[in-house]
């Protein structure tokens, strides 16, 4: 497997309570992953929304981020991609920019806990629940 694209909710357990999981990623996060700009803001958002974090609390997990990953620009290319994607899989645009930016960068693989696992996408990428199994 090349580096893995980490989808933003696979990246929340960092600030949860489910401790397994949150280990799990952190191991994870040992295979020197990618993200995209897009998933620090999701995981920003979420974060204060749904955890009631304030931002002084978030940017360690930020910077933790930006460390463990090579973190990729969201371009006009991946924009376009991805709404290409939107057209022939279905996919949500957020989900489907994730997808693209994965793509556009090499990766053959996104983790994720809400796509569906083990679905192939152009041939080239696949998406792996990493708690299943």
């Amino acid at each position: 497997m090349s580096r893995p694209f980490f989808d933003t909710n696979t990246l929340l357990y960092l600030i949860s309570e489910d401790s397994a999981k949150a280990d799990k990623v952190e191991r994870l996060l040992l295979s020197r992953g990618v993200i995209s700009v897009q998933v620090l803001n999701e995981f920003t958002n979420i974060a204060q929304r749904k955890h009631i974090l304030p931002l002084q609390r978030i940017r360690p997990f930020l910077q933790a981020l930006r460390d463990a990953c090579e973190v990729v620009p969201l371009t006009l290319e991946i924009h376009d991609t991805g709404l290409d994607l939107v057209d022939r899989y279905r996919f949500s645009i957020y989900d489907a920019m994730i997808i693209s930016a994965a793509l556009h960068h090499g990766c053959d693989t996104v983790l994720s806990e809400d796509m569906q696992s083990g679905m192939s996408v152009l041939g080239k990428l696949e998406i792996r629940n990493p708690f299943l199994g």
